[in-house]
Order: structure tokens, then C-alpha cells, then sequence
């Protein structure tokens, strides 16, 4: 492993194994329309992350570590190198400008929060659930 891996993670890292939030994955748009229909039960959280940032790579890391409200929320990960597209709709969907890396909490089928980079805070989000 490279001194940047180890620093800064593997593109080909598996979520599911890395962290203690059960990541979906979000890999196509049919999983939005899913996404708005569950909302209406369950707030839905999506995280997009690019997997060439090392901003997004510490963000991500800074969130799953203090993220606590994994029961309260299905989590969505969206590698938005890997689906363009589905990032692209996220943003014209929820009518958020893109970002990455992007936190959104989807509330009744509207984007009731979003941050970006820095402002990604799990204990915000926590409090918005």
C-alpha cells in the first residue's frame, strides 16, 4: 500500500467494511425515486463522496467517526466518479448545486439539509433528523 493510500484511503475501498454506518450503496437513479418514496417513513441521508479528493476522503472519515444516528436514518453513499449521472439528477432532483464531497438529508421527498466539505457535521445532522 502506498503512503497516499494509507493517508487518504483506496478508491476501491469497500464502505461496508471500513465503517461503522451500514452504507447503501446508490449506484443508479431508479434508487432516487426509492429514495423520495422512503423519505416519507424515514429521513434518508446521502453522502457523496469523490474518491480522487482528498477533502471528500477526510470528511467522509470525520463523519463516519462521529456519526451516532445510524438508527434514525438510512445512509446513502454515492461514489460520484464512478455515477456522474446519478449525481448529476441528485442535484437537479433536490435542486441543490453540486459539491463534493455533499451531505444531504432528504425529509417527504425534499432536500432539507445539505453541506459541503467543511461544513459536513454529523451532530448537525443529528439534531435535523
Amino acid at each position: 500500500m502506498s503512503i497516499f493510500n494509507s493517508l487518504f484511503g483506496s478508491s476501491e475501498e469497500k464502505k461496508e467494511t471500513t465503517s461503522k454506518i451500514n452504507w447503501i450503496p446508490l449506484t443508479n437513479l431508479d434508487q432516487l425515486n426509492e429514495i423520495v418514496a422512503l423519505s416519507n417513513d424515514k429521513p434518508i441521508a446521502i453522502f457523496k463522496h469523490s474518491t480522487r479528493c482528498s477533502v471528500s476522503r477526510f470528511a467522509l472519515k470525520q463523519f463516519e467517526n462521529e456519526f451516532n444516528s445510524a438508527e434514525a436514518t438510512d445512509t446513502y453513499f454515492l461514489d460520484l466518479i464512478a455515477h456522474r449521472d446519478v449525481s448529476n439528477e441528485i442535484a437537479s432532483r433536490f435542486q441543490v448545486e453540486h459539491q463534493s464531497p455533499q451531505l444531504l438529508l432528504i425529509k417527504n421527498g425534499k432536500s432539507v439539509y445539505d453541506a459541503s466539505h467543511s461544513d459536513i457535521d454529523a451532530k448537525d445532522l443529528a439534531e435535523r433528523l
